[in-house]
């Protein structure tokens, strides 16, 4: 891969920076005099999440940083780690729990995600921006008390527990976004 200018680093670009991969958060240019430019942009690790505010010059080049995404199939996890295959190569990936962090009660076994890897080693799990899962507990709504403005906990099948309406009952299907955690709808039949 070539490198680039500064001014292609626009926002979302990934890029290689003192050998690690960022993503751009943010992109503003100024045009200086005499028909230079300088570029500042917020830069998040692709490795462990830190932003960086950082500055470069025209003249400078950028290196394309070699990021691939797979799309994976959920097996199983342990402590340790989750364990995805890649059901074309049955290849298969050990990634530590903190990589997912508390995104890991959104996954059931089965469900396809995407990783990122940087070179060989896994950088991020993708996880999609919904998920449905089943409702395994969840007290019953009192009588009368079936407004969508009540809410209460609902463990769900793969152990978190989420807050939803006072109507979900057990084994219902709800649709929860894996960002906030917060409960969107109730699957309907």
């Amino acid at each position: 891969m070539s490198s680039f200018g500064i001014t292609d680093l626009k926002k979302g670009t990934i890029f290689q920076y003192e050998g690690t991969p960022y993503r751009v958060v943010d992109y503003a240019q100024k045009v200086m005099g005499r028909g230079g430019s300088i570029v500042n942009v917020k830069i998040k690790s692709l490795i462990d999440g830190k932003v960086l505010d950082k500055t470069f010059k025209g003249n400078e080049s950028i290196e394309p940083a070699d990021v691939s995404n797979q799309t994976v199939q959920f097996l199983y996890s342990d402590e340790k780690s989750l364990y995805f295959m890649n059901d074309d190569t049955y290849e298969q990936f050990e990634v530590p729990t903190e990589i997912v962090g508390s995104q890991n009660g959104y996954l059931k076994e089965g469900d396809r995600v995407i990783l990122q890897l940087f070179g060989e080693k896994v950088i991020n799990v993708d996880l999609p921006k919904n998920v449905y899962l089943k409702v395994i507990y969840t007290e019953d709504a009192v009588k009368g008390d079936t407004t969508s403005s009540v809410l209460k906990d609902a463990k769900l099948e793969t152990g978190i527990t989420v807050k939803v309406p006072a109507f979900i009952k057990i084994d219902d299907i709800i649709s929860v976004d894996t960002e906030t955690g917060a409960y969107r709808e109730r699957k309907k039949d």
